[in-house]
């Protein structure tokens, strides 16, 4: 049987576990899928193993989006181009890398009747570098990234050719499009928390969040309230876990599937994290539970 899995600290909020295994399962792949919490100080000893085992194939996370490609062979392109990898696979003997995050970020928007022309990215680690380079490859033409850190953000800004804000000013920047590439808002200490002014949005704009889980963030909630159009980010986590499955096994993730399974763990409570507000009972994906 071959191993896959996930490479990232913490890891309490992924639900890539269920999505991979599922499609396993019903395409009869002789395979299994496992979440290995991998604190920064051990990502070379794990990937040594990863070698030594050897490992069929990784999904990276925070914090490896950008290191991993250290312990590697060689990246695609496109992983190149954004500066992290968020797949790591083997070809003819070479452990190689590739971000599916940026076809995944970038889906969504292409199936819009009008692409943006401008947007405010809030965040500057791996997920912000893909947004970017998704960004760059619509040819949207004004971009703006902020982070807590302005020494990290005006770096990536210049990486990427596009303006940095301060992080205070966030909220006076007009933009059609504005993501959310931080954690704040995931399951966990920071559900709670938004990058984003709720006043601040504008109706007409789209907001993104690239968060998964839950799948309604604070960030969300706010941006449909004040008018906004809201892109959630399990529409990117299908299509970034496709295009993963697609590399590891040379078959087609079946989307409806995982996104059906995924809203119903999300939405019964039974996914990593917090319960939301009135879930009830078993989990319907529970393998303990009666048939």
């Amino acid at each position: 049987m071959k191993q896959y899995g996930i490479i990232g600290y913490p890891l309490g909020h992924s639900l890539s576990p269920l999505v991979h295994n599922r499609a396993f399962a019903d395409l009869g792949v002789d395979a299994s899928y496992e979440a290995w919490p991998t604190p920064p100080g051990e990502l070379e000893a794990f990937m040594a193993a990863a070698r030594a085992r050897p490992i069929a194939g990784l999904s990276v996370t925070i914090p490896h989006k950008t290191g991993v490609a250290a312990y590697l062979d060689g990246v695609s392109a496109g992983a190149a181009r954004a500066g992290a990898v968020n797949t790591v696979y083997w070809r003819a003997g070479r452990l190689l890398g590739e971000n599916t995050d940026v076809s995944g970020f970038v889906a969504p928007l292409a199936a819009l009747p009008r692409l943006p022309s401008s947007a405010l990215v809030l965040g500057a680690g791996g997920a912000a570098r893909a947004v970017l380079a998704g960004l760059a490859g619509l040819g949207v033409k004004r971009v703006t990234l902020t982070n807590r850190n302005p020494d990290k953000a005006e770096a990536l800004a210049r990486e990427f050719a596009v303006e940095a804000a301060p992080w205070d000013a966030r909220g006076e920047i007009r933009a059609d499009l504005i993501v959310n590439a931080t954690p704040l808002g995931m399951a966990g200490p920071d559900v709670l928390e938004t990058p984003y002014p709720a006043q601040r949005f504008t109706p007409g704009a789209i907001a993104y969040d690239l968060i998964y889980n839950p799948g309604q963030t604070r960030f969300l909630r706010e941006a449909a309230a004040a008018g906004c159009a809201v892109i959630g980010g399990l529409d990117m986590f299908v299509e970034q876990a496709a295009g993963q499955f697609k590399l590891w096994t040379g078959l087609e993730l079946p989307r409806r599937t995982t996104r059906e399974i995924l809203e119903e763990a999300l939405t019964k409570g039974c996914a990593p994290g917090p319960r939301p507000p009135g879930a009830k009972g078993l989990c319907p994906l529970d393998p303990h539970r009666g048939r």
